[in-house]
């Protein structure tokens, strides 16, 4: 039986990522992957696999996936990062729900994996993210960085969740929140950088209970409350 859904995917040097991404893609009919000028084996990957792949140079996150999204055959897509995969619990959700649809937008939830390990804490599930909609009726915001997918009409929320490999080190985790905060449409604002980031770690450490995670938990505390004083100094 062949089913109406694209699962749409952005990329850049994803060769240790990528390959896994569309195999647990492969329910769909259509695997679309939009290249930025990758220069190891990403397309060469995405090609031997099955999947279509196009180029386009980098426009920032927002614009880059609804250009993919324009780009896929089917009405109904999914859009998934290469660090994340679709269980097969989520695929046939996901097949159950386009086959019917109730909804123009579904919420995915994702359990996040720091440093080897799921997180269930600190505030980091169900983490719920707006990836599974119909493209006539929805798209992303245009902006630089943590953009999300504005829908017209009913949104819902899927039960089973994706898996996203969000961090396999602590310096990867640490550059990669610099990255965001220099992304970000920064306001300056001297009270916010010394409280919020005192805040941010008590809510994600104790309120969010993280410290049941151990020196995990610990660390995301800390590192988002960096985040948080790099964005307002």
């Amino acid at each position: 039986m062949s089913y109406s859904l694209s699962v749409v995917i952005i990329t850049k040097n994803e060769e240790k990522l990528i390959g896994d991404a569309i195999q647990s893609a492969k329910f769909a009919n259509e695997v679309l992957i939009l290249d930025s000028n990758s220069s190891d084996k990403t397309c060469e990957i995405a090609l031997r696999m099955g999947a279509r792949v196009e180029q386009h140079d980098w426009l920032g996150f927002g614009k880059q996936k609804n250009l993919a999204v324009n780009l896929a055959i089917n009405d109904w897509v999914f859009v998934l990062d290469s660090d994340e995969r679709i269980t097969k619990e989520l695929q046939q959700e996901i097949l159950s729900e386009i086959d019917k649809p109730s909804s123009n937008g579904y919420l995915v939830p994702r359990l996040n994996w720091f440093f080897g390990k799921s997180i269930k804490t600190c505030g980091l599930y169900p983490d719920y993210s707006l990836r599974l909609y119909n493209k006539h009726m929805g798209s992303f915001s245009e902006v630089d960085v943590h953009e999300s997918v504005n829908v017209q009409g009913k949104v819902s929320k899927l039960k089973n969740h994706m898996i996203h490999l969000a961090y396999d080190n602590v310096d990867e985790f640490i550059l990669k929140q610099k990255k965001y905060s220099n992304l970000s449409q920064k306001k300056k604002n001297i009270f916010k950088a010394l409280f919020s980031p005192i805040w941010t770690f008590f809510k994600i450490y104790i309120l969010k209970q993280g410290f049941m995670e151990g020196w995990r938990g610990f660390i995301i505390a800390k590192v988002y409350a960096q985040y948080t004083y790099w964005k307002y100094r």
